[in-house]
């Protein structure tokens, strides 16, 4: 009996040493297999977030590029004024775009000149006399006229008058009181 029962403990020994030498499978693979095809998933979803991350990084840089281009078109208003009228109210809006060295000037009253008459509008400095930045061209509810940094610095305030068709020269100065007036602001860049 003892050697029934020694043959049956080497007999169990040998079948767990079989079944312990034999991997298991699991869905017909092994386990070696299984690590190797998650090494190889894992390696191929780096390289797609890698080329994702470069991708985002490529196209982050080409908007900044183009964000940076329009900025240098834009332009810069460096002096803003709004000329008030007798109530108070605000009727013109003027500034100053250095990059195409004109002043620009937007009508928000209702301002209107008659058909004899022309607004003129003057730098009124601290000291000294006004001096003409141009003539409104009448019925345009915005537009340009010529004008540099160098015609409202020093110039506290701007004013526009009345005049005859087609203006006064600027050595005469306003015919008559000015109809709209306002500070001249230096913005902050």
């Amino acid at each position: 009996m003892a050697s029934m029962q020694a043959s049956t403990d080497n007999n169990t020994s040998s079948s767990q040493s079989v079944a312990a030498a034999a991997p298991v499978r699991v869905w017909g693979l092994t386990p070696l297999a299984w690590w190797r095809g998650f090494t190889v998933f894992f390696l191929i979803l780096l390289i797609f977030a890698a080329a994702t991350g470069m991708s985002m990084f490529e196209q982050f840089k080409a908007q900044v590029t183009h964000l940076q281009k329009q900025l240098l078109v834009l332009p810069q208003i460096k002096y803003i004024a709004v000329l008030l009228d007798g109530q108070s109210a605000p009727a013109l809006l003027v500034t100053l775009d250095p990059t195409e060295n004109s002043l620009v000037l937007q009508r928000l009253g209702s301002i209107k000149e008659g058909r004899e008459d022309s607004l003129q509008l003057w730098a009124l400095p601290a000291t000294g006399a006004p001096r003409s930045l141009g003539l409104l061209a009448s019925g345009s509810q915005t537009l340009r006229i010529p004008g540099t940094e160098k015609d409202l610095r020093d110039v506290p305030q701007l004013g526009v008058s009345v005049e005859s068709k087609g203006g006064v020269e600027d050595s005469h100065g306003p015919s008559g009181p000015l109809l709209l007036k306002g500070a001249v602001v230096q913005k902050a860049l």
